[in-house]
């Protein structure tokens, strides 16, 4: 999904968000500090696989997704990180590495750590390294209908 068919989703559906270009950056930390976002504001996106099906977790760009927490969370079998040839599949339109956290519009269930739901905004990658989306919570809930998972 490109970034202009994500603000194309979002107005379809009434969400007021706003757009924050930033420099070039590749990790969550790099993004949040060239964006001027606090680490602990900025959600990242990891593909995981639980039982072979592509999922999200999304958690803030501090901390490090603890799998076997996440695996038991969702009542799966197994569990490990996607490869780069899964997410360049799974994720047309997207840079590696920058999916946004809208598992619903790729067929995915999204898991968020309790601490980005607590917060009254969330920021993520906007499918580009230059790009993040600053957006309501409640409404980022309301279009995916995450669960929320301890990570």
């Amino acid at each position: 999904m490109t970034v202009t068919k994500l603000k194309e989703f979002l107005s379809a559906n009434g969400v007021a968000h706003i757009t924050i270009n930033h420099p070039l950056a590749f990790t969550a930390m790099q993004i949040a500090a060239s964006a001027h976002v606090a680490g602990k504001n900025l959600a990242k996106t990891v593909v995981v696989n639980l039982d072979g099906k592509p999922a999200l977790a999304v958690l803030p760009a501090t901390q490090k997704v603890d799998l076997e927490r996440l695996r038991q969370a969702a009542g799966a079998a197994s569990i490990e990180l996607a490869d780069e040839k899964e997410l360049t599949a799974d994720f047309p339109g997207c840079e590696l590495g920058a999916m946004p956290p809208f598992g619903n519009l790729y067929g995915m269930e999204v898991f968020v750590e309790p601490m980005l739901a607590a917060d009254e905004e969330i920021a993520f990658n906007a499918g580009t390294h230059t790009e993040l989306i600053r957006m309501a919570y409640k409404d980022f809930e309301r279009l995916v209908k995450p669960r929320l998972v301890a990570m």
